[in-house]
């Protein structure tokens, strides 16, 4: 194991706000409204800067030099890897949102286990930081608060989760988001991250060629997808598609390879097929040797098709912890390592 190396793992933040006026309008663009520059400035809190953009009717999407940034009308998603200061952005986020005239009414907070806990700077040193510090970031209404450590059979991998909402936001609505995070991947998948030495190819260019080589490209082939190859290795894409988004950021480097895949999606779609098909393929293009898998939802049908999905691919669910939050509805943490061979 690698004394220090890049922290794959990330963190991930999701803020919701509410207006005085119902935002449903389709032409109410809300937060979409931020201008670039309050967007850089609450990046630049965090230490991380946008690499690549696309956005549709629904939503903007963002490829950061550590992972990805969405913004909706009414919530924002921001997950960054590395050492960023994540929790930074709630200020300046809520500062820039009350001047549309959105104010915050929940925000749900996750990560896995860092692999370099010690590199991690201020409020990430430890979760008891990071929840000291949302606890005194977040307004007083939101006080419907709760902290989770999430653990699993395994030492190394636990679920960290912190969710807060106001009074109006405690019930879920029908959306679930699963997050999946992978380690030691397969060293012949995993070279596919790598530039060739001297290339001169720009990360667009470099990025849409690992999206193709790798299979990526067919996870959700009806996404448009924005995509990223960092030099001299590493990769990150956002996928769009109506209103929901997919993200896939990688690690490449033995000895602390990871891969992490995040989608969406609704409780009422009529293919909860396609979640099981997507997460497959997602974990086929890096075959990692463990993996863990968030699953957040109002209701609990959605977790046990995880297994389904990864069981035939070899993978044997190792651990599987559950628990409530308010205004996330339940989290389902499961982990997974590869069958002895």
């Amino acid at each position: 194991m690698a004394m220090s190396g890049f922290e794959g793992f990330e963190k991930r933040l999701e803020l919701r706000f509410c207006g005085d006026d119902p935002v449903t309008a389709d032409n109410n663009l809300g937060l979409r409204l931020l201008g670039f520059e309050s967007l850089e400035q609450v990046l630049d809190a965090v230490q991380c800067t946008v690499v690549s953009a696309v956005a549709n009717q629904y939503f903007d999407a963002y490829v950061l030099s550590e992972s990805s940034l969405f913004v909706y009308p009414t919530k924002i998603i921001i997950k960054t890897c590395g050492t960023t200061q994540l929790l930074k952005s709630i200020r300046p986020l809520i500062h820039h949102a009350c001047n549309l005239g959105l104010t915050l009414c929940s925000c749900r907070y996750t990560r896995g286990s860092f692999i370099f806990p010690k590199a991690q700077p201020f409020p990430h040193t430890s979760f008891k930081e990071e929840v000291i510090y949302l606890e005194e970031t977040l307004p007083t209404d939101l006080c419907y608060r709760k902290a989770s450590v999430m653990p699993s059979k395994t030492t190394t991998h636990s679920w960290h989760v912190f969710t807060a909402s106001d009074q109006s936001h405690l019930i879920p609505n029908d959306m679930y988001t699963l997050e999946v995070c992978m380690t030691e991947l397969d060293r012949v998948l995993a070279r596919k991250f790598f530039q060739p030495p001297g290339g001169t190819k720009s990360g667009d260019i470099a990025g849409k060629e690992m999206t193709k080589i790798t299979g990526i490209g067919d996870i959700n082939p009806r996404a448009m997808i924005c995509d990223f190859a960092f030099d001299p290795c590493g990769y990150s894409m956002n996928g769009v598609h109506n209103d929901r988004y997919s993200t896939i950021h990688v690690t490449p480097e033995d000895g602390f390879s990871y891969a992490s895949f995040e989608c969406v999606g609704s409780i009422f779609d009529d293919d909860m097929e396609h979640l099981v098909g997507s997460l497959r393929k997602a974990v086929q293009v890096f075959r990692p040797a463990t993996l863990s898998v968030s699953t957040t939802c109002a209701s609990l049908e959605v977790w046990p098709r995880v297994a389904h999905a990864l069981e035939p691919l070899g993978l044997k669910c190792r651990s599987c912890a559950a628990d409530e939050f308010p205004a996330a509805g339940s989290v389902v943490f499961q982990t997974f390592t590869a069958r002895r061979k």
